[in-house]
């Protein structure tokens, strides 16, 4: 699978990085001197069991938190300064509660909007094709803790895509959702990397690190291996369907 800028031949830009981070939580160390680059119009999968410092990274890159060492990068700028101006650039997906449960689809599009400072002509702009693209038009009136795992997902992608940013952070976006809507979710992501949106995306899911451009695998807060799906399976001497094994060699590996 190929990004737009490797499709055109050019050398795609780094609009996340992370260098040399460690950040621990009292004893637990969370992130041992993890580098990763995520380069312009690709998805990125982070990858790894609960634990393994997933949360931790997407939060620092989403200016949440600092690292006890090491930088961070987004779209060439501090996220955490706070001044900075990629805020406005970048979107952000929680793993849960990132909406609000008594407040209904509609409710929640506008509370959002608002945030983000959007005039009323845009956000009718965007909340119609946001709608249409969830296919959440017939459920505007529905409170959010009254939908679906998968459509209450679709919800907070909508709502973090309300003011077009050129960065996505997804933190287990699919977690708790039904197949069916699963694979309507990944389609969705798809299409806004075809548009020219880059996207870093946390999952435990093995058959779901297969379906991005690259993937970084962490465990216990370490970055053990890194690069295209197909490429890391190669490497193990397995088939490309078979991800899931390479990533249990490197653990074995790790453990012996």
């Amino acid at each position: 699978m190929s990004t737009p800028e490797m499709e055109r031949g050019a050398e795609p830009e780094v609009d996340l990085e992370l260098s040399g981070v460690r950040r621990a939580f009292g004893a637990t160390q969370a992130l041992r001197g993890v580098s990763l680059a995520v380069r312009r119009g690709e998805v990125y999968g982070l990858v790894g069991p609960d634990g393994a410092g997933k949360t931790t990274a997407i939060r620092m890159l989403a200016g949440l938190m600092r690292p006890d060492e090491g930088s961070v990068r987004v779209l060439g700028a501090d996220p955490a300064h706070p001044r900075t101006p990629v805020r406005e650039q970048l979107g952000l997906v929680p793993q849960r509660n990132s909406l609000y449960g008594d407040l209904s689809v509609d409710e929640n599009l506008r509370f959002f909007s608002r945030l983000f400072g959007l005039s009323a002509s845009d956000f009718t702009t965007r909340r119609e094709r946001l709608l249409s693209i969830t296919r959440l038009e017939r459920f505007t009136d529905r409170r959010a803790d009254a939908l679906s795992g998968g459509m209450y997902k679709k919800l907070a992608l909508a709502c973090a895509l309300l003011h077009r940013p050129r960065v996505l952070l997804l933190d287990e976006p699919t977690n708790g959702v039904d197949p069916v809507s699963r694979r309507e979710l990944w389609e969705l992501l798809y299409g806004l990397v075809h548009e020219g949106m880059t996207l870093l995306v946390s999952t435990p899911y093995m058959d779901e690190a297969s379906r991005c451009h690259r993937v970084g695998l962490l465990y216990a807060g370490e970055l053990i291996a890194e690069g295209a799906p197909r490429e890391l399976a190669r490497a193990h001497g397995l088939a490309a369907s078979n991800f899931e094994a390479v990533f249990l060699e490197l653990i074995r590996g790790r453990a012996a």
